[in-house]
């Protein structure tokens, strides 16, 4: 391990003493390529065909989203855990022998929300420390991350913990860069822009896909990219998750600091201890995750408004629908019929490729 490390550090410190310039940029995109592969090697374990990131360690998904909470000891977090979880929790704290305890699940309009600790990823488990690799694994299969500062010292904690989510690959509230990348067998590299570009040149995007042994490929660039965006598309292993920056003890601030806070973006202030602006704070929540839910209204009975069917805003097809509740009543669909703002008439018969919205009722029609 010490090996990459020290490999690591080396790149950093060049990095460090190089002046950012037209003349430097394509050497500084080979140094990032450099870094980016390092990294790599430690956060995904060597060894035989194994079973990909994260072996042999999960935590059972459960509900219908899961929330990874990121702080510095002694910031409130696990106050801030407990007192969500005492407040909305209907499910009792689950023992993973793996990963000690998870809070628990909490219950927001409808919607079962797993609360997960992410316990130690700050401040060298990217270098492949403790149990950092596996804690990322799970990070990585969070639906929103909470980052949880002290109001009182905010800006460089902010700036650790985004560095080391940043060092596994997990990028925060962001979309992945408009790149079109694809290999080929022959052909060399042909790059096309559709729009100027301030960072990238054939140059440096032919050194940094030959520092991954690509020489045939058509890259275009379809946004004003940096280098760091054609390694994120080149790596594809790239999660991007919405975030949350919770911060916490705004007892100890006084009320022109808390009018500051409230503009900057993605932030919630609260207080973990009096249970201070959660509210604001689920309702946020509720907004990054972009869950949509569907009633289901049985032959001749009123709609069941107590348990939605809850889906992410990425799949919510009739079909979707079907799966999350069985995979075989996919089978035997006939038609469904849906009132609600998806559709012009009340109810209305649509098929498996319609699109729900939230809310909406269905009734399935078998065949």
């Amino acid at each position: 391990m010490s090996g990459t490390l020290a490999k690591i550090a080396e790149i950093e410190a060049e990095m460090a003493r190089t002046q950012k310039n037209k003349a430097t940029a394509h050497h500084l995109g080979l140094l990032k390529a450099r870094l980016a592969k390092l990294r790599r090697e430690l956060i995904t374990p060597k060894g035989g065909g194994g079973g990909g990131p994260g072996e042999g360690f999960d935590v059972a998904k459960t509900g219908d989203a899961r929330i990874g909470f990121v702080g510095f000891p002694s910031v409130g977090k696990s106050t801030l855990l407990s007192n969500l979880a005492g407040v909305y929790s209907e499910v009792a704290a689950y023992e993973f022998t793996t990963l000690t305890t998870v809070p628990g699940v909490i219950r927001y309009k409808g919607a079962k929300i797993q609360l997960l600790d992410l316990p130690g990823i700050i401040e060298g488990a990217k270098d492949g420390k403790g149990r950092g690799r596996q804690v990322i694994a799970v990070a990585r299969t969070c639906n929103l991350i909470l980052i949880v500062l002290d109001v009182l010292k905010p800006l460089g904690h902010k700036k650790i913990i985004e560095n080391e989510l940043e060092g596994f690959g997990i990028r925060l509230n962001s979309k992945p860069p408009n790149i079109g990348f694809k290999k080929k067998d022959k052909g060399g590299i042909n790059l096309t822009a559709t729009c100027p570009q301030s960072e990238l040149d054939t140059e440096t995007v032919k050194s940094i896909l030959a520092e991954y042994k690509i020489h045939n490929a058509d890259v275009t660039l379809r946004s004003d990219a940096t280098a760091d965006d054609l390694i994120d598309v080149v790596e594809g292993n790239r999660v991007y998750i919405p975030c949350i920056y919770v911060l916490n003890k705004i007892d100890q601030i006084s009320i022109e600091e808390l009018d500051i806070i409230y503009k900057v973006p993605h932030c919630v202030p609260i207080s973990a201890h009096h249970r201070w602006n959660f509210d604001d704070l689920l309702e946020k929540i509720w907004d990054y995750l972009q869950l949509v839910r569907i009633y289901t209204k049985p032959k001749g009975q009123l709609p069941d408004y107590t348990s939605p069917v809850v889906l992410p805003y990425s799949k919510t097809t009739v079909e979707d629908f079907c799966m999350k509740i069985h995979k075989n009543l996919i089978k035997d669909f006939k038609y469904a019929l849906v009132w609600g703002s998806s559709v012009k008439h009340n109810p209305q018969k649509v098929g498996k490729d319609h699109t729900l919205e939230d809310e909406d009722v269905i009734q399935i029609v078998k065949k």
